[in-house]
């Protein structure tokens, strides 16, 4: 190999040197670089929580259940606690809060009625067919052919003897018979005068919401300062009895339960007279959900109530647990319990999540039976005692 082939292959490894140079000092200067490996997805583990399994049955089928365990723990399983009953309310609520007014929680029932008096008061006059316009919302939001025409007739008769000539005094009748027809009724939830427990019976079909009835109502006793104890009367399914537990729990109610699949009734009897023992003042009896159309299970819910005052308690309240949502067969349900049970209340759930708001006007006309507690929302500061006057101005107000 001459000199100058060698000058050339010098000449070449240089070139190639320093483009090498030449390439890393410009990825150096514009940050390119091998990206890192992506880090393994972090893990996150929570120290588990105090767990308080619900009592073995002890001897006679009964287990007892103490207060005052940590709201986290309940609400720990409140999502699996109620599998057969859908309760929009659950245990899962941790908050105690101030609820809304009625007139923000009832604004679907409010929809169907105020837009039709939006209408009529911004007629010139008044007439039949305002009136029917008013007709037509009164039944959309439930309060049934017999008292949407109890309500409306003295109107009509009123507009054509020139009685009543605005929108305005149109208005103003119908929500003073409204207020009429709910006027009067007793609402008070009782208790016994003397010693012994007062026994709350809470009936109803299933899914309407009677556990977390029981729970939201055994929180406000005992923030009323009475002494409380649930009785797990549903057994036929075991998360009724779990549910009912984490309400006892966080409430700081006692608790008493029966074996899967036992006789409601001694379940209940059993509560009583532990209540009795132990100066308890209140019980709260959970019953199983129960189609009003079936005459076997009506019977046993009266043999339920019998058993319930064979011993030191009293039943100075049933209470039937309707779903707003279902209507006019809330009324059919609340004829059939009245009948099985002697119902001295109602409560209505579910009643800011239903235009038929009506319901509670059939239920008091037709069947004499007061509204006595409303659910208005999910948190446990929403069931509240039922306000005829919030509640008719919460259905026309516009």
């Amino acid at each position: 190999m001459d000199q100058m082939t060698w000058i050339y292959l010098i000449a070449a490894a240089v070139v190639v040197v320093f483009g090498i140079g030449v390439v890393a000092m410009s990825r150096r200067r514009s940050g390119i670089s091998t990206p890192p490996a992506a880090p393994q997805s972090a893990r996150v583990e929570r120290p588990p929580a105090d767990h308080h399994p619900v009592d073995t049955p002890a001897a006679g089928g009964v287990a007892t259940r103490a207060e005052d365990v940590d709201v986290a723990d309940a609400d720990a399983g409140a999502a699996t606690a109620e599998v057969g009953e859908s309760d929009s309310d659950d245990v899962a609520d941790a908050d105690v809060v101030a609820p809304a007014s009625m007139r923000e929680r009832l604004a679907r029932a409010r929809g169907a009625i105020g837009g039709a008096l939006g209408s009529v008061l911004g007629r010139p006059g008044v007439d039949d067919v305002a009136i029917d316009e008013i007709e037509e919302a009164l039944l959309l939001a439930d309060l049934g052919v017999e008292v949407t025409m109890a309500l409306l007739d003295p109107l009509r008769e009123r507009v054509r003897s020139r009685d009543i000539t605005s929108p305005a005094e149109l208005v103003s009748g119908l929500r003073a018979d409204m207020l009429a027809r709910l006027h009067g009724a007793d609402r008070d939830l009782h208790t016994r005068s003397d010693d012994g427990p007062s026994v709350w019976l809470v009936v109803g079909v299933n899914g309407v919401g009677k556990t977390t009835t029981i729970g939201k109502l055994s929180q406000r006793l005992i923030g009323d300062g009475h002494m409380v104890l649930l009785a797990a009367g549903d057994t036929f399914r075991a998360a009724a009895a779990e549910q009912l537990g984490m309400w006892a729990e966080r409430s700081g109610a006692q608790f008493v339960r029966g074996a899967e699949g036992g006789d409601p009734s001694s379940v209940i009897f059993d509560g009583v007279e532990a209540a009795a023992a132990r100066g308890v003042n209140v019980v709260l009896a959970d019953t199983a959900g129960r189609l009003h159309t079936r005459q076997n299970l009506m019977d046993e819910l009266s043999k339920v109530r019998r058993v319930a005052e064979k011993g030191a308690g009293e039943v100075t309240e049933t209470l039937l647990v309707i779903d707003a949502t279902t209507g006019q067969n809330g009324l059919v349900q609340a004829r059939e319990f009245a009948e099985a049970t002697a119902v001295t209340g109602v409560v209505v759930t579910k009643l800011d999540g239903s235009a038929k708001g009506g319901i509670v006007f059939a239920i008091e006309t037709e069947l004499g039976i007061p509204v006595k507690l409303v659910g208005i929302g999910e948190g446990i500061a929403d069931l509240v005692p039922f306000d005829p006057e919030e509640f008719v101005e919460a259905l026309i107000d516009q």
